[in-house]
């Protein structure tokens, strides 16, 4: 999709080229052949183009299309609005038709290439499995990027597809990203990989070993609950071993406290945790990333029947403390804190991450644009944050505090699995839950309930569906920490 040169050609249907209102205002055009030079020169100089951010000129030189974009002033210009303006480019009318586009960027720093890169493959990205085709538009378009090739830059490209393919499995049907689908897709990932280690706990595994609220979440199913884990051993010490564990709820109807209307039918991306996992472990073997990393999916479906868990039913967790359920649609930390216990106990990691689309009370408290953070640990805080900040997948601490363990204390088990009446501090209780399966493991909470699914045209360069929020963040933690 996205291949390198040093130089332009003007050898592909159009060309796209990206200034600042600096270059248009000094009349720098040396980014581009020569052979535009007086053609742009003309159209500046008619004030017809000043380089605005999110501006678009369309011209023919040559019988070749080329489009002009603004990006503004480089001293406003953020990565983030960057991005943003390359994928309306990409997407506009002009360019919309064409199956090979050279780009030129306003600057060759890193930084701004891999922008680029992102606005490329995660910008252009669209789940259109189920449509019809569109004559009128050429999707996975070929880009040419004017840059010299470099390492880094084609770990973005990996990066991406990891990304894209979170994004593909949030996107699909629920009765097709079934635990064994996913099953599937982690043994393509892993196929032939000699430093990986595949353990699959089904059903009669589960049940067994004492998972219990595992498959109290799945008992109304008639699909099959898993908890997949992937050892990775990148280092030759087989110790320091961070652990990833990834909420996998197929499908959530919310049991026996049903979902209204309006809140059900996105609910085949409650398993978005489980596909940040997947996409992090697709990067972190394609990058082959010299780290030790167990990656937990606990996959289970909330469905409605005759065998479903009811509101009033207590259930002994793997890690012995009994769980009381007052709330059928507070299913994502039962099985997480399963996972978790089963990890802690099981592969003793340094460190371990959940993450998770837990919570509508994170999406009260950050809206959609941010991930919410829960940690007891400030190490991994900075760390997360650090990563945040370079990726763009962003991520916002909220608190967490010796006094909260009153609000999960059960009357008659020992804890239960909501916290505070009528909703307060809903997104921090759910998290204080989970940490009470941690037993004191360094731990972080990543609530994805806002940032992994945009319902509606766009967010920032994201069209509707999966976001494959965390993925990114998750990747970028790993190879830095």
């Amino acid at each position: 999709m996205i291949t390198f040169r040093p130089s332009a050609k003007l050898d592909k249907q159009a060309l796209l080229v990206a200034f600042s209102q600096e270059q248009v205002r000094g009349k720098n055009f040396s980014s581009v052949p020569q052979a535009l030079r007086k053609s742009i020169a003309d159209i500046v100089g008619g004030k017809q183009f000043l380089g605005e951010n999110g501006e678009t000129f369309p011209l023919l030189v040559q019988k070749q299309l080329v489009l002009l974009v603004g990006v503004g002033e480089t001293r406003n210009i953020n990565l983030t609005t960057l991005r943003c303006t390359l994928r309306r480019a990409l997407l506009s009318a002009p360019l919309k038709k064409a199956k090979e586009v050279e780009l030129i960027l306003h600057d060759q720093s890193s930084a701004v290439v891999a922008a680029a890169i992102e606005a490329v493959i995660l910008g252009t990205y669209r789940w259109s499995k189920y449509q019809a085709p569109n004559p009128n538009f050429i999707e996975n378009k070929k880009v040419f990027i004017v840059a010299q090739a470099k390492p880094a830059y084609q770990q973005a490209v990996t990066i991406c597809e990891g990304t894209n393919l979170a994004r593909d499995l949030i996107n699909e049907n629920a009765d097709v990203v079934t635990s064994d689908y996913l099953e599937k897709t982690i043994r393509s990932i892993i196929k032939d990989k000699k430093n990986v280690k595949l353990e699959i706990l089904n059903r009669k595994e589960l049940k067994a070993k004492g998972l219990n609220l595992h498959l109290a979440v799945n008992q109304g199913s008639n699909k099959e609950p898993k908890l997949i884990i992937v050892q990775y051993t990148g280092l030759p010490v087989h110790k320091n071993y961070t652990a990833l564990v990834g909420k996998g709820v197929t499908f959530d109807t919310g049991g026996l406290n049903i979902k209204p209307t309006g809140s059900m039918e996105t609910m085949r991306t409650d398993m978005s945790g489980s596909a940040a996992v997947i996409g992090t472990l697709y990067n972190t073997v394609k990058l082959n990333l010299r780290k030790n990393v167990i990656f937990v999916c606990g996959i289970a479906e909330n469905a409605i029947g005759s065998a479903a868990y009811k509101p009033g039913d207590v259930f002994v967790s793997y890690a012995g403390k009994s769980v009381e359920i007052l709330n059928t649609d507070a299913e994502g930390r039962l099985v997480l804190a399963d996972a978790i216990a089963y990890t802690v106990k099981n592969y003793k990691p340094s460190r371990l991450i959940d993450i998770a689309t837990l919570t509508g009370a994170c999406v009260v408290a950050l809206g959609h644009d941010y991930t919410g953070l829960v940690t007891t640990d400030v190490d991994l805080s900075r760390q997360l944050v650090h990563s945040s900040n370079e990726t763009d997948d962003r991520v916002w601490r909220l608190p967490n505090y010796p006094e909260i363990k009153e609000a999960v204390k059960s009357r008659v088990a020992d804890i239960k699995n909501v916290g505070w009446p009528k909703g307060a501090g809903g997104a921090i209780t759910a998290a204080e839950f989970l940490r009470q399966f941690t037993d004191d493991t360094p731990w972080a909470h990543l609530d994805i309930a806002g940032t992994a699914f945009v319902d509606g045209q766009c967010r920032f360069y994201f069209a509707h569906g999966g976001t494959g929020a965390g993925v990114r963040l998750l990747t970028h933690f790993l190879q830095n920490n």
